[in-house]
């Protein structure tokens, strides 16, 4: 690989001697938006986008890391990780050398490299796949064994807690298990997942809106109390739920009185997207698109009228996409308030598709969209070892 062998050269000018080189994917959340901290389902697929670490073990406990996309370097002790926040992408990876030290793994110095190709900003979780790539590396040059169940689970650890984002393990989790040419249903309560085969004549084609509203982490936690003040008001008749995946539908209609209209349609959002990642599920596991096109659309609507996280942007790149040829889907995906849509589009109008849709967004907003072509990748992994008797992390 080109990028592997630079990132190695690049490492070796800078810190000198070899680096084993490990790497984890972005993703992109085909259905299932907000569902994940309500312990609902989600179906994400990992991307060909990465981030990249080159990593060698130190013969201190200094923990030295340096990131090519932000030609910036960060140093601290293995033993002041508590205090090293850095209020910039290092917190990334210094809040999941926190979250392995907290769970009692015990780590080496290290010095690492770190670059990355994801678009940062966009929503396809730059933040997981540095999280995912760090932790993998620095257990691996420590001689540790973790299942990648449980790396996802710290990483989330880390971002909730040290760097401050209430996010749910969906990001975190694909980037550790995705599987090229697949999707990943998962049950965000008991963690189980399938692996799912996307329908060969698709392409995931990412539509970037170039738009990033200042809301979006305030909502984000926003959404997230509610559905918490929800669960709490409907727990009164309804003893014994921990989430909105507790409740049914027919319970939340019957019920609605206890909450507010805003309440009652973020829960409506959580149900009726839950019901259509199962839908979307039993498409692929029949080999089809068949009514993937309108499952999308409802998810677009649902996410734009009840949970309200879309913006016009958004709301336009999706209207152009739905109307152009061998498009099967077209919905936001993301937290929302700029950032991207996913489209499912037939491989033979897939660059039609990316040079069109760019034309008629640019001339209605002004903004220049970026259009990626993707296809499911391979979650996290080793890409080349200093040496034959660099460990590898257990799946």
């Amino acid at each position: 690989m080109n990028k592997v062998h630079a990132l190695s050269k690049a490492f070796q000018s800078r810190f000198g001697g070899g680096a084993s080189v490990y790497r984890a994917p972005g993703r992109v959340n085909l259905i299932g938006e907000h569902t994940d901290y309500n312990q609902g389902f989600v179906l994400p697929a990992a991307i060909g986008f990465s981030c990249w670490v080159a990593v060698s073990p130190r013969s201190d406990r200094q923990l030295i890391l340096f990131s090519e996309n932000f030609n910036e370097t960060v140093e601290t002790s293995i033993d002041d990780i508590a205090r090293a926040t850095a209020r910039s992408w290092a917190d990334y990876p210094l809040g999941v050398t926190w979250a392995l030290l907290e769970a009692g793994y015990r780590l080496p110095g290290a010095n690492l490299y770190i670059a990355g190709d994801i678009p940062i900003g966009a929503g396809l979780s730059s933040s997981a796949a540095i999280q995912v790539s760090t932790g993998y590396a620095l257990l691996s040059i420590a001689n540790q064994k973790i299942d990648l169940t449980r790396l996802a689970q710290l990483c989330q650890r880390a971002e909730n807690e040290f760097v401050g984002a209430r996010v749910g393990i969906m990001d975190q989790f694909v980037s550790c298990h995705g599987r090229a040419g697949h999707a990943l249903l998962l049950d965000c309560r008991s963690l189980e997942y399938r692996a799912l085969k996307i329908p060969a004549h698709l392409r995931l084609v990412i539509c970037n809106t170039m738009v990033k509203h200042k809301l979006q982490a305030s909502e984000y936690n926003a959404r997230r109390a509610e559905c918490e003040e929800a669960v709490r008001l409907l727990s009164a008749k309804l003893p014994g739920i921990s989430s909105l995946r507790d409740v049914s539908p027919r319970e939340l209609e019957k019920n609605r009185g206890l909450l507010s209209d805003t309440l009652h349609r973020r829960c409506r959002h959580i149900l009726t997207e839950n019901h259509r990642v199962c839908r979307v599920a039993k498409l692929f596991e029949q080999g089809t698109s068949h009514g993937l096109l309108e499952i999308m659309a409802e998810s677009h609507r649902s996410l734009r009228d009840d949970y309200e996280v879309s913006c016009r942007e958004l709301d336009i790149m999706v209207e152009i996409a739905a109307r152009l040829p061998g498009v099967c889907g077209a919905r936001m995906t993301g937290g929302g308030f700029g950032g991207c849509t996913i489209n499912f589009v037939d491989a033979d109008s897939s660059s039609e598709f990316q040079r069109r849709v760019s034309a008629e967004y640019e001339k209605a907003t002004g903004f220049r969209p970026d259009v990626y072509i993707c296809k499911a990748s391979q979650g996290a992994e080793l890409v080349e070892a200093a040496d034959e008797s660099t460990p590898k992390v257990s799946r």
